[in-house]
């Protein structure tokens, strides 16, 4: 996960009247969430945020909150990065995060939006001596990107940023101008997603999302070290490609070309979900069409997260 694309249906304005927000301590109306034109996050993109799905099961008439608590501990490791303590702790998040879902009522899959901001009404540069707030809320939320017919990639001439720069392992809002650039560029030369490389040219990630590729039968991903996001996603895939899929996983660097020869390629993410990538730069891949590995790990995945698979009801909270 993180930028509106085609895909991604807009959520109107008249489905947002009746829902809340989590803001300043309290629950308030969605609409009445807003803050002061001066405030430093918006001035200079210092906050962090996380992206939290949750799925509806009609059979169940369920609400699965997927993976609350890891969310919540990574948000406290981002806003570590930027000088910022959340007071609350991952379980009374998880808490607050189930009050808001219950009190907007939602019967359809939706999207959790923490945002840990610097809420000081100041100018200048710099992030310490700066106070600091969170604000959560949800928004009925479908499909990111393309995760049955597959999506065309561009390889972007936009580096992924460092981490000795701005570090991809946090989830800073101001460094997704970096993968906007990315995902705009793609778009606009008529592709639908970016795969962005690092700055000495080994593949990172997608726009806003965690890359996977098949060779010779093995699934590899780009290390962490890569500066990519630790991706909860891209962590639970592996776990479910070994165990489900008897697969071998390798985390190793992953050179622009080899993208070329692979049999699969997959993105991974909360909004991206699984997206199989089915050409690239113009070259396809798995013969254009979505491959057996991405097909196989699409519908575990799909069935654990609406609380239809036993093994995997620890990713689960339910909301109802």
């Amino acid at each position: 996960m993180k930028q509106e694309s085609p895909s991604t249906a807009p959520v109107a304005a008249d489905r947002t009247t009746a829902l809340w927000a989590f803001f300043r301590g309290e629950f308030v109306p969605l609409h009445e969430a807003n803050i002061n034109v001066m405030t430093h996050a918006f001035n200079y993109g210092t906050a962090v945020f996380e992206g939290i799905r949750a799925y509806w099961n009609p059979d169940q008439e369920q609400l699965y909150a997927l993976e609350l608590i890891p969310h919540y501990e990574r948000i406290q490791d981002s806003a570590r990065l930027l000088m910022m303590e959340i007071r609350q702790s991952p379980q009374e998040l998880a808490e607050v995060t189930l009050e808001l879902l219950r009190r907007d009522g939602l019967r359809e899959d939706a999207y959790v939006r923490p945002i840990v901001y610097k809420s000081s009404e100041t100018i200048g540069v710099r992030l310490h001596n700066l106070d600091a707030d969170i604000t959560i809320f949800a928004v009925p939320f479908g499909q990111y990107i393309d995760t049955e017919g597959g999506i065309r990639a561009q390889v972007s001439t936009w580096r992924r940023t460092d981490d000795n720069a701005i570090p991809a392992r946090g989830k800073i809002t101001g460094a997704y101008v970096n993968g906007a650039l990315a995902k705009s560029e793609a778009q606009m030369n008529g592709f639908d997603e970016a795969i962005v490389l690092t700055a000495d040219g080994h593949v990172s990630e997608g726009s806003a999302e965690n890359l996977f590729m098949v060779r010779d039968g093995i699934l590899i991903t780009p290390p962490v070290t890569d500066n990519i996001l630790e991706g909860i996603t891209r962590r639970r895939l592996i776990a479910m490609a070994r165990a489900d899929l008897a697969l071998e996983v390798v985390e190793r660097p992953i050179d622009r070309t080899e993208l070329y020869s692979a049999e699969e390629v997959f993105l991974c993410g909360t909004g991206a979900q699984v997206s199989p990538v089915i050409e690239i730069d113009r070259r396809p891949v798995a013969g254009g069409r979505p491959g057996p590995v991405a097909r196989g790990l699409s519908q575990r995945y799909f069935e654990a997260v609406r609380g239809r698979l036993d093994a995997y009801r620890d990713w689960l909270t339910p909301v109802y």
